[in-house]
C-alpha cells in the first residue's frame, strides 16, 4: 500500500480513525489502489464515506456501511445525465455489478479480493475517469 497516497489526506485518515471500521485494511487498499490510478482524483468524505472527485465532479463513491462488505460505486456525478447507448467502460473480469451504463458497483469484503482484483481494479479506475469526464 502507498501510504504516502494516504497520508495526503488527513481528513478521511480521521474519519476512519474515529469510525473504527471492522474492514478498515480492505478500506486502505482501496484507496491505495484508486488515489494510485490517477493523479487527478481528489479525496474526500461524502455520504459517510472516502470520495474520489476530478474538478470537483465526484466520480467513484465507497460505501463503506454496513461493515460487512465495501462497495464502490462508479458515478457521473450527483446530477443525472444522459444515459450513454452503451455501458460507459469495458469490464472483462466482471467486477462490475451494472445499474446504469453510467453507474456500476464492485463489491469487496477480503484483502484478497481486493489484491487479486488489483490490476483489473486500477484498470477500471482510469477508464472510468477518462469515459465519465
Amino acid at each position: 500500500m502507498n501510504t504516502k497516497d494516504l497520508a495526503s489526506n488527513t481528513e478521511v485518515t480521521q474519519f476512519l480513525d474515529d469510525l473504527a471500521h471492522p474492514l478498515r485494511s480492505e478500506i486502505d487498499a482501496l484507496r491505495s489502489i484508486i488515489l494510485s490510478a490517477d493523479a487527478r482524483l481528489n479525496e474526500n468524505i461524502k455520504w459517510n464515506g472516502p470520495n474520489y472527485s476530478v474538478g470537483g465532479e465526484d466520480r467513484i463513491t465507497m460505501k463503506i456501511l454496513p461493515p460487512t462488505k465495501i462497495q464502490l460505486i462508479f458515478h457521473r456525478g450527483a446530477k443525472v445525465k444522459e444515459q450513454p447507448k452503451a455501458r460507459l467502460i469495458e469490464d472483462e473480469n466482471h467486477l462490475l455489478l451494472w445499474k446504469e451504463n453510467d453507474r456500476a458497483i464492485a463489491t469487496f469484503n477480503t484483502l484478497e479480493s481486493i489484491e487479486t482484483s488489483k490490476d483489473a481494479l486500477t484498470k477500471i479506475v482510469q477508464d472510468w475517469i477518462v469515459k465519465s469526464i
